[in-house]
């Protein structure tokens, strides 16, 4: 079982660039699709970005061109650089875990291990 911890969130100005990460621990992370959802209060759960076990990243268009999603196998990290922020961009960050993803997938209950999540504040 695989236990996933995100960190890099805080305030930023609308227009500046800010790293989130994605630590995991107890399992291999390479054996697993990862992808980022966000939710502001009130809202559903938004996919933000998905990054298969290959290596295959596919992003919603709200971010496409904006943010980058990478993994770093052997330090067992995500990683989600996002430039270009606004204000629609603020909510928590959640990264979170799918044993044996093969192909990107998009929605939130197919994945079964989520870390607590980190805000992400675009100030206007």
């Amino acid at each position: 079982q695989v236990r996933l911890m995100e960190s890099g969130g805080g305030l930023v100005q609308a227009g500046a660039s800010l790293g989130l990460s994605c630590s995991a621990s107890g399992d291999t992370l390479s054996g697993y699709a990862v992808a980022w959802f966000r939710q502001t209060p009130g809202e559903r759960r938004e996919f933000v970005a998905t990054i298969t076990k290959n290596g295959y990243t596919s992003y919603a268009d709200a971010v496409k061109g904006r943010f980058t999603m990478s993994r770093d196998n052997a330090e067992n990290m995500i990683y989600q650089q996002m430039n270009s922020l606004k204000p629609d961009d603020s909510a928590i960050y959640s990264c979170a875990a799918k044993y044996g993803g093969n192909f990107a997938v998009y929605t939130a209950p197919n994945y079964d291990y989520w870390g607590q999540g980190t805000q992400v504040t675009v100030s206007s």
